[in-house]
């Protein structure tokens, strides 16, 4: 199949490696000449483990290139995957200027193209985004009719950063939201051969079944959350409430996201809690556990904060900025919240993450890094050692594995902080868990 992808972020670009590992000829899209440049000499533009590896393989079999040239890519290919970003809001609703924008360009370029083209969303969108938005600027930009003339479907992903390629490779499921059934066939067709059931259904559906996922995953880490911080009022690890919790695998569902720890962050859940809650009430639909998950989530954020200050120690250590182990993604991340907080209440911070650390020379994070968050990017020290002997309280921001042995007891004489869950069921003192 030949593929043009529109917008090469962490979807855009594992997509893009994906597909043509697979023998599909894609073509990447993307505004950021950076990002096209980057494509083009085998560099990933995001970290992501393997995904480097992939765009290498799809340049070497010329079955992959990135482009600005909307109007060729549309031109050249079958299908066009919109996956550029969603942002949020102020009041919490999704930025929409992205996808209006990209649906514009693929409208124009479809005015001139003969013969049948597909535009699959893949982003993130509300439930009525594509019948009420996609699908009208397509239709007035190209004066063509979908299901007639192009075909228009969502394919919402369920990638999850530092593991995206094994998801793509063995997906739980695979959703297709058709507007015409010759859509839903093609992209079947696509994702035949991956080992997961193809699910079919009506678009609405299929942009609710992402928002239902995204949130029921935010609600897991939440609740998990607040039943940790009550058993440890009780003097009762909480971690041993929900293993137990957790091994009813009829009932309890998946055990990935039930474990009590730090707060939730990157680019999906925030967004998509906040939007949902914003449809909900724009809708005068009361929907209270969804609508208290954000101030919950920030209530994480200032239960690691009062641990640190509960210690009376003014030198910092912060383990992790990135809200996850093996991904370089600043976005929403809590732990970039911690940072904020403890600087502004003057404490001396030194901050090491690899990964964050690599994004600030080379990367699409570093232009983030250098306009939104410089006063904390600025206290990265790349000296693991330095930054853990010159502190009296350690943070184990993340679950990089290189700081496992610090919850362990490698440190006596400091004070740690556990976000993660690295300690053992029996702690040494001086060791002090979010949540046990």
């Amino acid at each position: 199949m030949r593929i043009s992808i529109f917008g090469l972020g962490y979807v855009g670009a594992v997509c893009a490696g994906c597909l043509s590992a697979r023998g599909h000829d894609v073509v990447g899209v993307d505004v950021s000449t950076t990002k096209i440049d980057l494509i083009n000499q085998g560099k990933s533009p995001i970290v992501e483990p393997g995904l480097e590896e992939l765009l290498q393989k799809g340049l070497a079999t010329g079955r992959l290139r990135g482009t600005t040239d909307v109007a060729a890519a549309v031109r050249d290919t079958d299908v066009s995957f919109i996956c550029v970003g969603t942002p949020s809001k102020k009041n919490g609703d999704l930025e929409l200027d992205y996808i209006e924008g990209v649906c514009r360009e693929i409208g124009f370029a479809l005015r001139d193209k003969p013969g049948r083209h597909t535009v699959v969303v893949r982003s993130t969108v509300l439930p009525g985004t594509a019948n009420n938005v996609v699908l009208p600027i397509l239709e007035d930009c190209s004066g063509k009719k979908a299901g007639k003339d192009f075909g228009l479907a969502v394919n919402p992903e369920f990638l999850r950063e530092s593991t995206a390629i094994k998801d793509y490779d063995f997906p739980p499921m695979t959703v297709i939201g058709e507007y015409d059934a010759a859509s839903g066939d093609l992209l079947s067709s696509i994702y035949e051969e991956l080992d997961a059931p193809i699910i079919r259904k009506p678009i609405e559906v299929a942009e609710m079944i992402k928002y239902t996922c995204n949130v029921w995953h935010a609600a897991k880490v939440t609740f998990a959350n607040e039943i940790g911080n009550i058993a440890k009022a009780c003097g009762v690890d909480g971690r041993e409430v929900m293993d137990v919790i957790c091994q009813d695998h009829k009932l309890n569902l998946s055990k990935y996201y039930m474990k009590p720890g730090f707060a939730f962050g990157g680019s999906c859940l925030p967004k998509d809690v906040r939007a949902l809650s914003y449809r909900a009430g724009s809708l005068d639909v009361e929907a209270p556990l969804i609508g208290s998950l954000m101030r919950s989530n920030v209530n994480q954020v200032q239960n690691a904060f009062d641990i640190v200050a509960g210690f009376d120690k003014r030198k910092v250590a912060l383990l992790g900025l990135s809200f996850k182990a093996g991904t370089d993604d600043l976005r929403e991340s809590p732990l970039v919240e911690l940072a904020e907080m403890l600087i502004g209440k003057g404490y001396d911070l030194s901050i090491y993450d690899s990964n964050v650390e690599y994004a600030r020379v080379h990367g699409a994070n570093k232009e983030y890094i250098e306009s939104k968050i410089p006063h904390v990017s600025s206290l990265l020290n790349s000296d693991f050692d330095a930054v853990v002997d010159n502190a009296d309280v350690i943070i184990l921001g993340n679950g990089d594995k290189r700081f496992a042995d610090i919850a362990k007891g490698a440190h006596p004489d400091k004070q740690v902080v556990d976000l993660i869950g690295f300690m053992p069921g029996v702690t040494h003192e001086g060791a002090t868990g979010i949540c046990w």
